[in-house]
Formats: C-alpha cells, sequence, structure tokens
C-alpha cells in the first residue's frame, strides 16, 4: 500500500476537535490525523518549521480549517496556502460553525476547495465529518506530486 498521506486537522474548539476525531476514526481512515490547535501551528506544519521542522516530507491529503481560530485566523491560513504556488493544490476545507455570507464569500475568493457550516446537530455533524473524511482522503484524486508547481 502506497503511503497515505495525513490528514491536517486545524481546530481549536475541544468539543469539536474530539467530534471530529471520533468521526474521522469511525471511518476507520489509515491516514493519520495530525491536529494543529491555532492557524500558527498549521503554518508551521505546512511550512516544515518549528516544532514540524523534522516532520516527514509531503503535503497534507486535505487541511480541514477552522475558520475562528487565534493566534492566526483561518482565513489567512487560507490565504497563505493558496498564494503558495508549491502549496495551493493542498485541497482546504473550511470547517466553521460561521454562517456569516462574507465568510462563505471571502473563502472561497482566497480559493477554498469547499466551506462546510459544522451542523449543530450532533449526529449530522458526525455525518458530515465522515462524509469529508472519505471523500478528501480516499474518493478525491489529488494532482501528481509536483504538477503545475510553477
Amino acid at each position: 500500500m502506497a503511503n497515505l498521506a495525513p490528514i491536517l486537522l486545524v481546530e481549536d474548539n475541544p468539543r469539536d476537535l474530539e467530534l471530529t476525531l471520533a468521526a474521522l476514526s469511525k471511518c476507520q481512515l489509515a491516514n493519520e490525523i495530525v491536529i494543529a490547535r491555532d492557524g500558527a501551528e498549521a503554518l508551521d506544519y505546512l511550512y516544515q518549521r518549528g516544532p514540524h521542522a523534522d516532520r516527514a516530507e509531503g503535503d497534507p491529503a486535505v487541511v480541514l480549517l477552522d475558520l475562528k481560530l487565534p493566534k492566526v485566523d483561518g482565513l489567512e491560513v487560507l490565504e497563505t496556502v493558496k498564494t503558495d504556488a508549491a502549496r495551493r493544490q493542498i485541497p482546504v476545507v473550511m470547517l466553521t460553525s460561521s454562517r456569516e455570507e462574507r465568510d462563505l464569500v471571502k473563502s472561497y475568493e482566497l480559493g477554498v476547495n469547499a466551506f462546510v457550516i459544522k451542523p449543530v446537530d450532533f449526529n449530522a455533524f458526525f455525518e458530515a465529518i465522515q462524509d469529508l473524511g472519505m471523500f478528501w482522503a480516499i474518493l478525491n484524486e489529488p494532482p501528481p506530486r509536483g504538477a503545475n508547481r510553477a
């Protein structure tokens, strides 16, 4: 089996983090789940710096990104990734409780691949995360490594 790219989960809310991890676990994905609890930590992971300087090479299969984050917010993380030729092909899914139209519009302007509003209902939230995990980690076919990175 080929090495599976990890899923980068960027979430600062302990309850949402726990529910997301439980839902992804129930999918029985073989992908490692890497957790970042703020935007700065997510960027450190993506750019292999700080505590992530020695991590294995390669991009995550997907970044599940909360919008409202400490240190560096989700929109700033998204903009950094999508304006970087070496990383812009990393799929980024905004996973947020924000229902503000400006957040939706700005996310798409910056190049988000999907914008998912976290359902309030526990079962709906669980199902949404499972669907996201299955699609981005299993079903989605990413471009070949290094393609269109100039």
